[in-house]
């Protein structure tokens, strides 16, 4: 099979990579909290036969029990320290804690965890979580999966091979605070890594309730303002924007 991307939706997304099938921050509710989701629920088959799960953070937007639970608990998970935790008491016991520089391997592919400027906690309980990102090297290519992140220095420390970066451009709300990227941000951040590609992620997924009726345009405007930062200032980086469901085979 060739390697291929799915966007399921937020941070949540399929990769396969020589026959490994990993899932990013299963997100696959209908709603958190006071969080809805606007996309179609997530196809069957683009959560299936999963190898291993890769979590970012401790949010519940990106590590959420429930949605585990629905990927059964025998998979291998990988995890920033502190949410081994909360897995475990759910029934995981295949669970990898890790921090940045930590590298493991799950099935064809090599795991290398990366720094994030992004505050990881999850208050109560466990305040003072790092976030993390996931270099990932399979076979015949290479994927960057930023999770949640800020600019931070180390991207630069990316560059040379990565053909596809995954990188977040908005949220579920219409401000973005420090900690995140927004497509001016990720244009710097493409500047940083010289993806082959750039696939934005956490957008048109989630917004808060209420919100998109009033101003639809933050489900859908992120993409659009990242193409044309990106035709300006990286032209020679492609960008595919995938919707919600949709796919991108590499070659």
């Amino acid at each position: 099979m060739p390697d291929r991307l799915t966007y399921v939706g937020h941070a949540t997304v399929s990769i396969e990579l020589g026959g490994t099938r990993l899932l990013t921050d299963p997100a696959l509710r209908h709603r958190f909290l006071h969080i809805r989701r606007h996309s179609a629920p997530p196809a069957a088959e683009a959560i299936a036969d999963i190898d291993g799960i890769l979590i970012s953070h401790l949010h519940l937007d990106h590590l959420d029990l429930p949605s585990l639970g629905r990927l059964g608990t025998d998979l291998h998970a990988v995890v920033p320290h502190g949410g081994e935790r909360l897995l475990r008491r759910r029934g995981f016991d295949r669970v990898e804690a890790v921090a940045p520089g930590d590298e493991t391997r799950i099935g064809s592919v090599e795991v290398v965890v990366t720094p994030a400027e992004h505050k990881g906690q999850r208050l109560p309980i466990l305040p003072h979580r790092k976030a993390v990102g996931y270099d990932l090297r399979g076979p015949e290519h290479r994927i960057y999966f930023a999770g949640d992140t800020d600019l931070f220095p180390q991207m630069a420390e990316l560059a040379g091979g990565v053909d596809v970066a995954l990188l977040p451009i908005a949220g579920w709300g219409p401000h973005l605070r420090h900690g995140h990227l927004d497509p001016e941000k990720a244009v710097t951040a493409a500047e940083r890594i010289k993806p082959r590609i750039v696939v934005p992620i956490h957008w048109g997924t989630f917004m808060r309730a209420g919100l998109a009726r009033r101003r639809p345009g933050l489900l859908s405007d992120p993409p659009r303002e990242l193409v044309a930062l990106m035709s300006e200032r990286l032209p020679e980086v492609e960008v595919r924007v995938l919707g919600p469901g949709q796919s991108l085979e590499l070659s």
